[in-house]
């Protein structure tokens, strides 16, 4: 598959920064079917040495690095795991929070009777936390910041659910009225910050949301 979709933010030997549209798998799914995905694209169209160090939802747009080498690979996952980096992004959600910003501490676990659901559980979910912040409101819905302090599958989704906000566009999530109001996920990496593996140079990129 070609690489058009797939906007390069930044290369070096070292590290790729890209930007992920929505509607593509970061890495190959189970069936023969879901071959197709970011890290395949890249692999097959110039850059056979890529090496997934995270991941963004198959619906979820915005930036994502990747290694090129082993040592690079393991420092940024080494980054990723000690939470040295920073991630932030752009939702659409449904209502007008309250507040002007605030943290969401709700445990999470994944779901198999509703899969590929994740769930708030207090007894045997794993600790996750998000904080949020209102930028603008309009009509029927408002424009926020999110950011993850923790990393867990689907987080931002089913912490905005849980205050009532669900996200506009989210299939698994939200309500009818939210999720007939836009056409995609409006969930979008808008900025990812990371610490070069090599260099040591503090590296933040930032990418608009399309919506």
């Amino acid at each position: 598959m070609p690489l058009s979709t797939i906007r390069i933010v930044h290369q070096d030997a070292a590290v790729l920064v890209v930007d992920k549209p929505s509607l593509l798998l970061s890495v190959p799914g189970r069936a023969e079917d879901n071959r197709d995905c970011l890290i395949t694209r890249l692999q097959e169209n110039g850059y056979p040495e890529a090496r997934i160090v995270h991941r963004l939802d198959w619906e979820t747009s915005g930036l994502l690095v990747l290694a090129r080498d082993p040592d690079s690979h393991r420092e940024l996952s080494r980054q990723f795991h000690d939470r040295e980096t920073e991630k932030t992004y752009t939702a659409l959600c449904w209502g007008h929070p309250e507040q002007a910003s605030g943290r969401i501490e709700l445990p999470l676990r994944y779901d198999p009777p509703t899969k590929p659901r994740h769930v708030v559980d207090h007894e045997q979910g794993r600790s996750a936390l998000t904080f949020w912040r209102l930028l603008e409101r309009h009509e029927t819905f408002s424009r926020v910041e999110l950011t993850p302090i923790t990393g867990r599958s689907h987080q931002l989704r089913v912490h905005m659910l849980a205050i009532s906000h669900p996200l506009l566009g989210d299939r698994l999530y939200a309500h009818e009225q939210a999720m007939a109001a836009h056409e995609r996920l409006c969930l979008h990496a808008c900025m990812l910050a990371f610490t070069h593996p090599r260099s040591g140079e503090r590296l933040r990129f930032e990418c608009p949301a399309p919506f």
